[in-house]
């Protein structure tokens, strides 16, 4: 059975109760306003919940089809169906073109009403789901969602975000990993063609004889395999925006077509004479130094300016290593949700461990480790055992006066070094060989430097 709020907005009483005990009959919950000004109001006050409004055309303070503006402003995810007691062609032809969802007659079946009505219930309901979905992509891909607050990356968001609102080009540089995408659909969701495509391209992740085509699109015939008319990427991206990541990659040939859609909005297929038009932002990324490049002769130098009319550096991890710790409990948390676990944290000396390292996967590589570490961890901590190998650092060889040292502190350090070497550092193990319980262990370690 159906279910939702409708309001009815009819000077007839009669009509308007009679038509409101149909409706609830289906499971509708239906408010009632007897003019314009009490239905705005009503409306007004209950926009989140309404689905459908059913309005009469004449109305003692005002006319349906003028209304339906106000209607659709008060509550812009409802449908509207329009009442009239006399319908004539020409007003129900002007009320479907200024957004009604149907011009009905007084009159007719109650069944047809009720078919109408869950029809506009179920695409006002879709609309809500969209709306909904649309805002939680907006967040996901928002600057508020980066997860951080190192001087570096806030200076890097803050740079984004004045670009954002503009139609300018923007360049992310930064090494691999650091988040360059996330910047580019950051800037995308910020920007005023955020309902329109958002479109990723890795220039490194296609065969070089294939980036062309698949950029621009081609005629049938351009090539041999060429069956069928295909669209490029960037008529993909019309109206939104396209980010082109590790953008070093073009060939010099790209690079000059690439130079005209930036100059006037406009391409060539492959196989075509014409022109095509396509109305893209474009963001750009590279991990490499493009004015070396272009000095160099291995980018062209006209199309480094017209990229970097505004660039962001993007900040590796080692950057802002003080964003270690928040990233690594978040990464903790998603991978524990995705894998069904409780895991409550890190251990003190895992957490050390992973700001000492040298994260040259930035934060790709961290977010990595922590998805191995939430599957291997055995308890509802992650410990150092539960981190790869190259996070396990071992003591150095005993020197030569602790060789011929054979006091019995002297011996234990010696033994626990030899068992930690011996078992990959695998405190777990090593402290069940040496028949001692993993805290002693640790605290052994730590007194004695290993």
């Amino acid at each position: 059975m159906p279910s939702g709020t409708l309001l009815i907005i009819d000077d007839e009483v009669t009509l308007r109760q009679a038509t409101s005990r149909i409706l609830e009959l289906e499971g509708y919950t239906v408010l009632q306003a007897l003019d314009a000004r009490r239905g705005l109001e009503t409306l007004r006050q209950y926009a989140e919940d309404v689905l459908v409004v059913l309005s009469d055309v004449k109305l003692p303070d005002g006319y349906g089809l003028d209304l339906l503006p106000r209607y659709k402003q008060a509550a812009p995810l409802a449908e509207v169906i329009l009442l009239t007691a006399y319908g004539t062609i020409p007003d129900g032809v002007r009320a479907m073109k200024e957004g009604a969802f149907d011009y009905l007659t007084k009159g007719d079946s109650d069944d047809q009403l009720v078919v109408v009505v869950d029809r506009a219930a179920e695409k006002a309901r879709l609309q809500r789901r969209v709306n909904d979905l649309e805002k939680k992509v907006g967040l996901q891909y928002s600057f508020e969602s980066m997860i951080g607050h190192s001087a570096a990356l806030e200076q890097a968001k803050k740079l984004a975000q004045r670009a954002a609102p503009t139609d300018s080009t923007v360049l992310l540089e930064g090494p691999t990993g650091s988040g360059k995408e996330l910047f580019a659909q950051a800037i995308h969701q910020a920007s005023a063609r955020r309902s329109k495509p958002f479109v990723a391209v890795n220039c490194s992740a296609f065969p070089k004889d294939l980036l062309e085509s698949e950029l621009f699109g081609y005629r049938k015939g351009a090539f041999t395999g060429a069956l069928t008319d295909k669209k490029g990427l960037l008529e993909e991206a019309n109206g939104g925006t396209l980010f082109l990541d590790e953008i070093g990659e073009l060939e010099l040939n790209v690079q000059a077509k690439f130079l005209r859609v930036l100059e006037s909005q406009q391409f060539t297929k492959l196989g075509d004479t014409k022109p095509t038009s396509a109305n893209v932002r474009l963001v750009a990324a590279t991990n490499r130094n493009l004015r070396q490049e272009a000095e160099l002769g291995h980018f062209r130098p006209d199309l480094y300016y017209r990229l970097s009319v505004f660039t962001v550096p993007v900040p590796g991890l080692n950057e802002r290593r003080e964003d270690v710790d928040v990233l690594a409990n978040y990464f903790l948390q998603f991978f524990a949700a995705k894998l069904r676990r409780r895991l409550r944290g890190l251990e003190p000396e895992a957490l050390d461990q992973l700001r000492r390292h040298d994260w040259r996967g930035n934060v790709r590589e961290l977010k990595n480790v922590l998805e191995r570490a939430a599957i291997l961890a055995d308890g509802d901590t992650l410990t150092t055992d539960d981190l790869p190998a190259e996070f396990h650092h071992f003591a150095p060889e005993p020197t030569a006066d602790e060789a011929t040292d054979r006091t019995l502190r002297t011996m234990e350090k010696r033994q626990i070094r030899l068992v930690l070497q011996e078992t990959g550092g695998n405190k777990m193990e090593a402290a069940r060989q040496l028949g001692i319980g993993t805290k002693t262990l640790y605290r052994k370690i730590q007194e004695y430097g290993l």
